[in-house]
């Protein structure tokens, strides 16, 4: 062989090695693990970690009770309890007796009860839901139809409904099957396109429980799942079993400087988030998915439910089967958080190294007010017993120019868009906000200004890297390249935003609905003014044109109030209760807006015809004028909220 060749050759050879290597040492994805040595924890070492954690956060956090339960390689290795499960009684917590809600946290028993009946062949997670519940009409016009894993990964596509999901009491619940196929909104959004949470479209996997197994789905988790775990103090019923609801802890939220007892929400949506639980009996569950689905699962589908099936990029978190992935110190763990008037709870398992835990507190954490104990511990769990250096990957030069084109505000899709729990509660005012800076980097600011601003550097087109931490953030664009989409992680839930106009920003929509209070309180000047002249016993000389602009200004700067108040009213209602039924007087509030559009054509009229035959003083006309323009705004508000008409 010619040595021209044999060193092409060669050189070829030495090259393959290097890729090899290089691609050995560099995991493609973020779903790859690197080669991290798994911890030993033991119990000397947890039981102060958490003494001084719970000690530091939960009075910060309000939070007056708190269970812990942590596992490794097939045992408990500690369980505790911290503050009380009731204010008024002070009862403390008791780690192995106290029940705690975990909202949420339930879709993982049901995410498991569908993959134990697609190990026994009854039930394909890429079929249509139309195939297995043809009862079930999905509204919306998509070609793609909405399968099991779309639902299972929140990629179906539906609008947010909140309201009537639940009720104050057991008797006030009906059927899943019922309630389902009266209540499932509408898809907005194609399936398997992008990430929308959806209470409803889990629930609909529970239904499908119920349908090929036969049995109410409560009473399947428990002979297929409670049964064999040993979990006896757990339940889906509802009412719950008196053995089990006697050692509830009472949910609080807290205002004004002391804890308010909230009362049980009931949910027509069981498997979405009706569990009620202890930590020793969610020990087992855990300790199930990381023994390779033991006794519950085998080890083939326990290691497809871990198995990511949707990410919105290849470089950030996504879904498993329900659970959904966090990145951090070089790890991947599969989690979901619980999230109930009153409770709040996080299921946290790291497979690799066959460790996890399971906390829950009795009170509503609030992931926008920077202060909830879940991100923390997980981060403090992690740095304190898998600690790995933050690789700085390298950056991307980016012009200030282009980075600019990242600025605006970026709602949470997760919202309603066709009903007025647009903004009861305010979901579409949850907005992020992206700040290009002059040294290449972003910032994010939380919604509402909540939380610390958060510093991204550029790694690859449209990709950043938060500076000092392991999250990612991607955006998308358009076939014009305008940026339309954000995708972020935020309270360790992967979400995507909606880029919005400047006019459904969060700070024009505060700024409006303040200028219409604002303006509609004017007209009280007027009757202080009448109080004046009769103490002075100045006469009027008001024109016909001005008495009727002002009963009609007035009148309509009354409804407005009374509607903007009820709105507030309503709002405070959602917030202890998100899932009660529409009260009847909200139906009643509702026909302001419709009234206030007849009375602001007839404003218009009178003030347009006092202009021209200069009616009243010009100080006079400028008022009405400003409170017929503020009428006008006040209906375009009352419609962009979905609030024009009984949109329930």
């Amino acid at each position: 062989m010619p040595p021209k060749k044999r060193l092409i050759i060669a050189i070829i050879i030495l090259f393959s090695f290097f890729l090899a290597r290089q691609a050995k040492a560099s995991p493609s994805t973020r779903g790859e693990q690197n080669s991290l040595t798994p911890t030993q924890l033991d119990q000397a070492h947890l039981e102060p970690f958490l003494e001084t954690f719970f000690t530091e956060h939960m009075e910060t956090a309000h939070i007056p009770g708190a269970t812990i339960v942590i596992v490794q390689n097939g045992q408990i290795l500690l369980i505790k309890g911290y503050g009380v499960a009731n204010v008024e009684n002070q009862t403390h917590v008791d780690p192995d007796q106290t029940v705690f809600r975990a909202g949420s946290v339930s879709k993982l028993f049901t995410a498991t009860a569908i993959m134990q009946l697609v190990e026994q062949g009854k039930l394909d997670l890429n079929a249509p839901i139309s195939d297995y519940l043809p009862e079930i009409i999905l509204e919306g016009n998509y070609d793609q139809p909405v399968t099991i894993i779309n639902l299972l990964t929140h990629t179906g596509g539906f609008d947010e409904r909140l309201t009537g999901m639940g009720a104050t009491s057991p008797d006030g619940l009906i059927s899943l099957d019922q309630y389902l196929a009266a209540n499932m909104p509408a898809r907005v959004m194609a399936p398997g396109e992008y990430t929308s949470y959806s209470n409803h479209g889990l629930a609909l996997t529970g239904l499908v429980v119920e349908k090929l197994s036969g049995l109410p789905f409560a009473k399947y988790v428990a002979q297929n799942i409670f049964a064999p775990l040993g979990m006896t103090s757990s339940s889906f019923l509802e009412p719950t079993p008196a053995n089990i609801l006697s050692r509830v802890a009472t949910g609080y939220a807290y205002a004004n400087g002391a804890y308010q007892p909230l009362p049980l929400d009931y949910l027509n949506v069981t498997p979405a988030g009706s569990l009620y639980t202890t930590a020793p009996d969610m020990a087992q569950f855990m300790i199930a998915h990381l023994n390779n689905g033991g006794p519950i699962l085998s080890p083939v589908t326990t290691a497809e439910m871990h198995t990511r099936h949707f990410t919105q990029d290849p470089a950030l978190p996504g879904f498993a089967v329900s659970f959904y992935e966090h990145f951090e110190n070089g790890r991947r763990a599969i989690m979901h958080g619980g999230d109930l008037p009153g409770f709040s709870s996080l299921l946290f398992l790291l497979p690799e190294e066959n460790t996890g835990f399971f906390v829950s507190v009795n009170t509503s954490l609030n992931p926008i007010s920077g202060t909830d104990i879940r991100e923390f511990l997980i981060t403090a769990f992690l740095d304190e017993f898998f600690p790995t250096p933050v690789g700085m990957t390298n950056p991307e030069r980016i012009t200030l120019s282009e980075l600019s084109r990242f600025e605006g505000k970026f709602r949470y899709n997760r919202y309603a868009r066709h009903t007025a729990e647009k903004g009861l509660p305010p979901a579409a005012l949850l907005q992020i906000t992206v700040v290009a800076n002059k040294d290449g980097t972003l910032t994010t600011l939380s919604p509402l200004g909540q939380g610390e601003p958060t510093r991204w550097y550029p790694i690859a087109p449209r990709l950043f890297h938060q500076v000092g931490g392991d999250e990612l953030m991607a955006f998308e664009e358009d076939a014009f390249g305008n940026i339309t989409h954000q995708f972020i992680t935020f309270s360790g839930i992967p979400i995507v935003t909606e880029k919005v106009p400047w006019y459904e920003g969060d700070i024009f929509q505060g700024l409006l609905l303040f200028g219409l209070f604002v303006i509609f309180l004017t007209v009280l000047s007027w009757p202080i003014a009448g109080l004046f002249r009769r103490i002075a016993k100045r006469q009027t000389n008001f024109t016909q044109g001005e008495k009727l602009a002002r009963r009609l200004a007035g009148t309509v700067s009354g409804l407005g109030l009374v509607f903007l108040l009820g709105i507030m009213i309503r709002l405070g209602q959602v917030t202890i209760a998100p899932f009660a039924p529409v009260p009847g007087w909200f139906y009643v509030l509702l026909a302001i807006p419709l009234t206030v559009i007849g009375l602001v054509v007839w404003l218009c009229v009178v003030t347009l015809r006092n202009w021209r035959s200069g009616v009243g003083s010009l100080f006079g006309r400028v008022h009405i004028t400003l409170i017929t323009f503020a009428a006008l705004a006040f209906i375009w508000f009352a419609n962009y909220w979905n609030l024009l008409g009984w949109k329930i």
